[in-house]
């Protein structure tokens, strides 16, 4: 909403939303059930990722909801229009308890659900919420400048001939999750090339000595849900553990998840450049350091 200039539009957000940081004064209309703190904002710890795991998976089977919609507060907005997601039931409120809530409105709001898998299907997904607001010329400006900056990095690896070095893009660390969805396409127009993920598919777990096997040269942990300094924070964890021993010779990245990687949303063309900059650092201007942090050291034998 923000990146169209609709953001004056905008009533009320989830629990999440911390972006653009003018959100911050929005009703909050959502909560989250699972980690440390439930109920926290975005960027708040978690916890350990092995409990909340364990969370997870208790409250799917006895059917209890991951997320709570605040009824009583959206019923007093008045929304015309509410946007939901159908990607993952684990990470942000379903669908189907958006569309039940709406339909007990009055007025009934239009419901618009985003589900893009890759990055083209982002892009059509911020054309449909455009188009939702009556922004439909600002949606398409603003997909226009994206896609022009992903070309503007490809173009720069293809005329400097670039290595490809080998990547995992963990999203999880206890069970192991890689990344799928658009992440494994992140990597790839970043100029890098995927050895766990599948582009476009749902997110699996993988066992770490699958992972190892694979032989990435770098490796970016991006939990989702994590700002820099929890992602930080666990890269440095798992440098310590020694199942993850066979991290050490490699490239260990934390990426703040929130802003590049896990939000289907104009931000993943930021995800794009910023490992790009990693991959290729001598090709780009310097990488943001609030985009991302290099966790073992850096050597001449390694990006």
């Amino acid at each position: 909403m923000a990146a169209l200039g609709a953001s004056a539009r905008l009533l009320g957000v989830s629990h999440e939303c911390d972006h653009p940081p003018g959100v911050a004064s929005r009703v909050r209309v959502t909560r989250r059930a699972v980690g440390a703190g439930a109920g926290a904002l975005a960027g708040e710890p978690l916890g350990d990722p092995a409990a909340v795991d364990a969370e997870v998976r208790a409250l799917a089977a006895s059917g209890a909801a991951l997320f709570t919609l605040d009824e009583a507060r959206i019923r007093a907005l008045h929304p015309r229009l509410l946007l939901t997601q159908a990607l993952c039931d684990v990470c942000a409120v379903s669908e189907h308890d958006v569309r039940a809530l709406a339909a007990r409105l009055d007025p009934v709001p239009a419901v618009v659900t985003l589900g893009g898998t890759t990055v083209a299907g982002i892009l059509d997904d911020i054309r449909r919420v455009a188009a939702a607001v009556g922004a439909t010329d600002e949606g398409a400006e603003l997909v226009a400048g994206l896609e022009a900056r992903v070309r503007r990095v490809h173009e720069v690896l293809k005329a400097a001939a670039a290595p490809r070095p080998r990547v995992a893009l963990v999203e999880w660390t206890a069970p192991v999750f890689v990344a799928g969805h658009w992440g494994p396409e992140q990597v790839k127009r970043a100029g890098g090339i995927d050895v766990a993920g599948t582009a476009g598919a749902h997110s699996v777990p993988v066992p770490l000595e699958a992972l190892a096997a694979a032989d990435p040269a770098i490796v970016l942990v991006a939990p989702c849900g994590y700002g820099l300094e929890a992602a930080a924070a666990e890269a440095a964890r798992l440098l310590d553990d020694p199942a993850w021993g066979w991290l050490a010779g490699r490239a260990v990245w934390a990426l703040d998840a929130n802003a590049l990687v896990s939000r289907p949303g104009p931000r993943v063309v930021d995800g794009i450049e910023a490992m790009a900059r990693i991959f290729n650092p001598a090709c780009f201007t310097p990488l943001d350091p609030a985009h991302a942090r290099r966790i073992t050291p850096s050597t001449s034998s390694t990006p």
